[in-house]
């Protein structure tokens, strides 16, 4: 009789007189799969080491793990396997700590200019920030506030003019500076706007202090950055958030050339505990091909380098995302008509995806509105990528996705990642731009399913926070704060959740025969809530608690008891 390739690699341990040293035996709980289209659940698992090494029922289980196993007790806990970042920035968490950030709770009063004004005036007196001293605020959203404008370089001058201030917008494609910091950085009446970036300015035709897009960078570039022993001082804590969370994958979905160098320096990758994607930013490409020792796609310890990440348009929530229909509030500035602008050309964009795509690098696109998605469709096919190529280039986002626009990502093999926090972070503001059939197809998961597709879910960290619960109850639920369903066909069922977190992303990295599955054979990582989605109440799922986390075998994160 021939075995299977499980059921071999599982006996071949079990004659080896040191399994069980190295042995758990995983009992007491659901335990779901996630290995099937519909939900499969398990009595128990054996793990050897970093691999899974048995799934079925505890009577096999218990004979297959040996009498010495360790045994963990779930305790009638839910494990599945871990979750998968399919999109988020991971150097954020390295870097948000030393800011202002506005989604703390305790500034959660902050809903006008005036209240922002005081907020950014005390954390400056809390840190005894010097005179010269760089005040950098996260998480800032301008459609929060109840004026429903940028706060402008003026009044950031009126809170503290002898110090440079930078508010990051929530969206990471924008940012307010004052006096201070334009000035420290470069940036005055004179300087030229960049193709593709935007430079409002006041009724009198001055700087505001509003940077979008690529205009952005010129400001980015000139700040201050950690050096590499604070993000390393950074590092555990940054991977610790994902792991609070589930996740034994994470991302960081635009690497800028210095964090490519310290990400995948021997410091870092000794610290690294979580598998860790890379994509390196478009404008740092010809580097990476002029560098004869960069590999893509195998790890180095727990990182590696997917693919390249390209950015077609800007964020729908600031306007500045790529539309064939207008935004019915204009431009950012108040312009109309508008329907947004491409951050790069089609010609760049198609000349610098060849590159990549030449190498058989991955492609990563972002790209909102349905235009921007359009020039990424048109950009693939002159590549004359095919499903059957198995690229499996990644339209991140994907947020205002046309139906017809299905066939071509079908055609090509695109694996779309959608955001469907949205549906409660700005599907209100989105009403206000465009009409409710468009907004009821934002991250259209169950269309996608449907069109045969393989799609993910992500948080876009630190544009939303994270949080995988909060996630899975989006994607289920797709209900704003004012109550307004978007798209209730496009609701997914729990299961349909848990693929979009699990196997659904592992496909779009290549790893769907390593991770997404608890399956004899794949990496043994998993995560254990304290209820099983599968049976919780759309209205519980956001209340479920990760009470474990385990990576390769080993707890990597465990919550404080209650």
């Amino acid at each position: 009789m021939k075995l299977s390739t499980g059921l071999a690699a599982l006996f071949a341990m079990i004659a080896t007189p040191a399994f069980a040293q190295d042995t758990t035996l995983y009992r007491g709980g659901p335990i779901v799969t996630m290995d099937g289209d519909t939900p499969t659940t398990v009595e128990a698992v054996v793990t050897h080491g970093d691999r899974i090494a048995f799934a079925g029922t505890e009577k096999a289980a218990r004979k297959a793990a040996g009498k010495d196993a360790a045994i963990h007790d779930l305790h009638g806990a839910t494990m599945l396997p871990g979750f998968i970042d399919a999109h988020s920035h991971f150097t954020v968490a390295t870097m948000s700590a030393g800011g202002l950030d506005l989604r703390n709770k305790a500034h959660a009063g902050v809903t006008d200019i005036p209240k922002l004004q005081a907020a950014i005036r005390d954390y400056i007196a809390a840190r005894a920030i010097p005179p010269d001293g760089w005040v950098v605020v996260w998480q800032y959203d301008h459609e929060g506030l109840a004026e429903k404008r940028h706060i402008t370089r003026a009044e950031l001058d009126a809170v503290a003019a002898d110090r440079p201030i930078v508010l990051l917008h929530v969206s990471l494609h924008g940012a307010v500076a004052n006096s201070a910091a334009l000035k420290a950085v470069g940036i005055d009446e004179a300087t030229p706007v960049p193709p593709g970036g935007m430079m409002l300015r006041d009724d009198s035709g001055k700087l505001n202090g509003v940077l979008l897009e690529k205009a952005m960078f010129l400001l980015l570039a000139k700040m201050p950055q950690p050096t590499a022993e604070q993000k390393l001082a950074a590092l555990d804590a940054a991977q610790n958030a994902y792991f609070a969370e589930g996740y034994t994958h994470a991302q960081d979905g635009a690497t800028q050339p210095p964090d490519v160098a310290f990400l995948t320096s021997p410091a870092a990758r000794d610290r690294l505990k979580i598998d860790l994607a890379l994509l390196p930013f478009s404008p740092g490409l010809d580097a990476l091909l002029a560098n004869p020792d960069i590999k893509f796609g195998t790890y180095q310890g727990h990182v590696k380098l997917q693919g390249i990440k390209f950015v077609l348009d800007g964020s729908v929530q600031a306007r500045t995302g790529f539309f064939t229909r207008d935004y019915a509030r204009g431009s950012p500035q108040g312009a109309h008509p508008w329907h947004g602008q491409p951050i790069l050309t089609e010609e760049e964009f198609i000349a610098q995806a060849k590159k990549a795509n030449d190498r058989h690098w991955q492609l990563f696109v972002h790209a909102n509105g349905d235009a921007a998605i359009d020039m990424a469709i048109r950009g693939f096919d002159a590549l004359g990528i095919k499903a059957a190529d198995d690229r499996r280039p990644i339209v991140i986002h994907s947020q205002f996705q046309r139906p017809d626009q299905f066939a071509a990502y079908r055609r090509i093999g695109v694996g779309p990642s959608y955001f469907t926090n949205h549906a409660w972070y700005w599907a209100d503001v989105h009403r206000t731009n465009f009409p409710a059939e468009v907004v009821d197809f934002i991250s259209p998961l169950r269309s996608a399913k449907r069109a045969g597709l393989i799609a993910s879910n992500h948080s876009d960290y630190s544009v939303t926070p994270l949080d995988t619960r909060f996630m899975l109850w989006t994607s289920m639920a797709r209900v704003s704060p004012t109550g307004i369903v978007s798209g209730p066909n496009e609701r997914l069922s729990a299961y349909e959740a848990l693929q979009a977190l699990t196997t659904g992303p592992a496909w779009q990295a290549f790893e769907e025969d390593r991770k997404g599955r608890i399956k004899p054979g794949l990496l043994a990582d998993f995560v254990i809530l304290d209820k099983n989605p599968l049976t919780t109440p759309v209205a519980g799922i956001k209340d479920i608690r990760v009470l474990e986390t385990i990576k390769e075998g080993t707890t990597v994160w465990r919550a404080a008891p209650r």
